[in-house]
């Protein structure tokens, strides 16, 4: 990982809420409205939950809150189910996973004592015991206790070589959008004086010392439809950023657009890009030559790639003819760097990699001497190693364990020092190391999570609507009876060339295997398991084809006996609740279970909604006919009838959530309220679209959606015989 990028720590996907206050919702006054089909926004009857923090809307949302707490809150497993999640989250023994710096390694750590959050370092032999000496270099919970603020780590960019300036990200309360403030890593504080941006989405790269090359909002008619910014400044230090001249400017139709350094591992600068986002998937390139931006001749479905041993490196979604020579999709293409930066558009390109059969890259990580390649073959992992050797490209495969997923955890740009995680669904994480020239060694194991000797893993396919093969994973009970009986819990993603990969159950492990439940992973199209393809065959007008799949393997799970509908639930965030919003609203009778977190739901006007039109490269622009017509069939939020008997779903959203915004799972609960259909809907008050601020907040929501699930699945009261049917 190039130490210019910011250093980010994974959170798990788990939502929660703060304490509320007991108040009438005001879906009553809306439930009068004389529409029952919000078709259009002009006879939505709940289009005023899209004000994310309106009075009225707030108010509904602390009651349904409220009403979650007293029902699946008061569960006599709940408290067990968030002891045992937290005891996980808040683990001292997990891995501490880190970054290399020129300080030592970079590790961003949340247990009990510290919730929101140290940044911290330590040196490698000490990295190498089992108890490292760790040096706190920011704590985040006394800067949030200081500042009055509700301060999520958001990651920092540093200045190579020397890593000493910093911009640190700091989001209020999970937003994507964040501040960023110039941090001095010697001295370990914030610059008095120094460089610092108010809230706001997009980056700042350090160019030198008292330069930042700057993409945000500035002001009125720099962002995007997609709330993105398109204009990027160059910002002397001491300099107002009113000031600060315009360095690249896209279009405001673009879903995004910036201007960008290009560096080597020494962290030279090379050359200034730029890019356009056309759509989400598609991107046209700029390379700076003198006071021009000369566009680059690539296909837009394809990006650059990296620099490696003098050459910069190209990966193309698409077959790219260029040359005289044609380059399949997915692979890997270079051009003599020197070479290109005289002539980008002539320059001769060569294949350093193509994929066999149902093989994908998954990225790539960069040392002082070589590349190393994530590579997927059949949704399994491993790395290849990259190197320009006497006139041509070789490959080598590291030796890591086979049948797992494998990925490069970390990387250093001034040796050849890297860090390898390797997991699959039953096997807790193992981390191994590398100077470069030796075979990677086990440097940390994570302790078991749950009692795993008696579930086995075995991989099926299901056929869907159009014959096509939809590989999943199943985790199950040794020995399984497969007369329908066993409670299952189906997870997918399904969308913008995300692949979804066997890793350590953990919290699920615990929660929900070691109680019985079986636990599947599909793998459908839309997804990035077998590379470009997989994803573009079941996008926009094709679309219907990931909820086919999905629906397929559920299907069977039945004909098999693994599981039956009264007994089958599903799950999904993001694009993966539009996912289990699409399939419980199309297939009601094949369900009894469905968790819809942060999800799209209205998608007729969800190009409205947050960030909703940056999407439009995935699902289509419902303003125009001919593509409204590919999304009006599968929307969820326009399928929910009161004549359909639906599953009792569970809508969890976050107020913070500025990505997908709380709106399409508010107005899903509001619509199924006035229908009179049972469901929940909880909405975090903090958190964002990537999780609660801390891990309190987390465990509390793994808590209060394993107690559905056991309500639902395995049997118990569901919901209060009163609430079936809400006003």
């Amino acid at each position: 990982m190039n130490k210019s990028s910011r250093h980010a720590i994974g959170m798990a996907l788990a939502l929660a809420a703060q304490p509320i206050l007991a108040q009438e919702s005001p879906t009553t006054m809306a439930n009068e409205a004389t529409s029952s089909t919000p078709a259009e926004s002009g006879n939505d009857p709940f289009i005023w939950l899209e004000e994310t923090r309106s009075v009225p809307a707030l108010s509904w949302v602390r009651s349904e809150n409220e009403r979650v707490d007293q029902t699946l809150g008061t569960d006599p497993r709940f408290a067990a189910l968030k002891a045992e999640a937290l005891a996980i989250l808040d683990s001292e023994d997990r891995i501490p996973f880190v970054s290399f710096t020129p300080f030592g390694l970079l590790n961003f750590w949340q247990d009990a004592r510290n919730p929101k959050g140290l940044l911290r370092l330590t040196t490698l032999e000490s990295y190498r015991t089992d108890n490292p000496q760790w040096e706190t270099v920011l704590d985040i919970d006394q800067l949030a206790r200081d500042e009055g603020r509700e301060w999520v780590y958001h990651g920092m960019s540093c200045l190579p070589p020397d890593g000493r300036r910093c911009m640190v990200g700091l989001s209020d309360g999970g937003k994507d959008a964040d501040e960023l403030r110039e941090f001095d890593m010697e001295t370990r504080s914030f610059v008095e004086g120094g460089f610092l941006l108010p809230e706001s989405q997009g980056d700042a790269s350090w160019i030198d010392d008292d330069t930042l090359l700057v993409s945000r909002d500035f002001g009125e008619g720099t962002l995007t439809e997609s709330l993105y910014p398109y204009t990027t400044r160059l910002w002397k230090r001491g300099t107002p950023i009113a000031d600060a001249p315009e360095l690249f400017r896209g279009e405001p139709t673009d879903v995004s657009a910036g201007a960008n350094l290009l560096r080597d591992s020494s962290g030279t600068i090379q050359a200034r890009t730029a890019y356009r986002g056309l759509s989400f998937h598609e991107r046209a390139y700029y390379l700076q030559r003198g006071d021009e931006w000369v566009r680059l001749e690539m296909p837009e479905k394809s990006a650059l790639f990296g620099i490696v041993d003098g050459h910069i490196l190209f990966s193309t979604d698409v077959p790219w003819t260029t040359g005289g020579s044609t380059f399949p999709a997915d692979s890997l293409v270079a051009a003599d760097l020197e070479e290109w930066k005289a002539d980008p558009n002539g320059a001769a390109k060569s294949l350093v990699w193509a994929p066999g059969e149902r093989q994908t890259k998954q990225g790539a990580a960069i040392t002082a001497n070589s590349m190393f390649v994530n590579l997927l073959d059949n949704v399994r992992g491993q790395v290849l190693r990259f190197d320009y050797e006497d006139g041509a490209w070789v490959s080598r495969r590291v030796p890591l364990p086979e049948n797992a997923t494998v990925n490069v955890s970390a990387s250093d740009d001034e040796s050849d020092q890297i860090l390898y995680s390797v997991t699959d669904f039953l096997t807790p994480t193992t981390l191994y190391y590398s100077d470069g020239s030796s075979v990677p060694e086990i440097i940390k194991t994570s302790p078991a999570r749950f009692d795993a000797a008696g579930l086995e893993v075995e991989q099926f396919e299901a056929t869907s609507s159009d014959g096509t093969q939809i590989p999943y994973f199943l985790v199950k009970p040794k020995g399984m009876v497969m007369d329908g009986t066993t409670a299952t819990l189906l997870s997918g993603y399904g969308g913008f060339q995300v692949p979804r990969l066997p890793g350590y159950l953990g919290t699920t492990g615990k929660l929900w295997l070691e109680r019985g439940g079986a636990y599947v992973l599909g793998n459908m199209r839309g997804g990035g398991e077998f590379g470009p393809e997989w994803h573009q065959t079941a996008i926009r007008e094709n679309k219907q084809r990931t909820w086919d799949d999905f629906i397929a393997i559920a299907e069977d799970l039945v004909a098999r006996g693994i599981t039956s509908p009264e007994h089958l639930g599903i799950q999904g965030g993001s694009q993966g609740g539009l996912l289990v919003g699409t399939a419980f609203t199309q297939r009601p009778d094949l369900f009894n279970a469905a968790i819809v977190q942060i999800p799209l739901f209205d998608m007729l006007r969800y190009h409205e909604i947050g960030r909703g039109a940056s999407w439009i490269g995935e699902y289509g622009d419902p303003r125009i006919a001919e593509q409204r017509g590919w999304i009006e069939p599968y929307s969820p939020y326009q399928k929910l009838a009161e004549e359909t008997d639906f599953p009792t779903p569970f809508f969890i959203t976050s107020t913070a959530d500025d990505r997908t915004h709380p709106a399409h799972g508010r107005k899903a609960a509001a619509r199924m309220s006035q229908m009179g259909q049972a469901y929940y809907y909880y909405e975090d008050m903090t958190g964002g679209h990537s999780g609660g601020v801390d891990n309190d907040q987390r465990a509390k929501l793994l808590a209060l959606q394993n107690v559905y699930l056991l309500q639902q699945l395995m049997g118990g009261s569901g919901l209060h015989e009163e609430e079936q049917a809400r006003p």
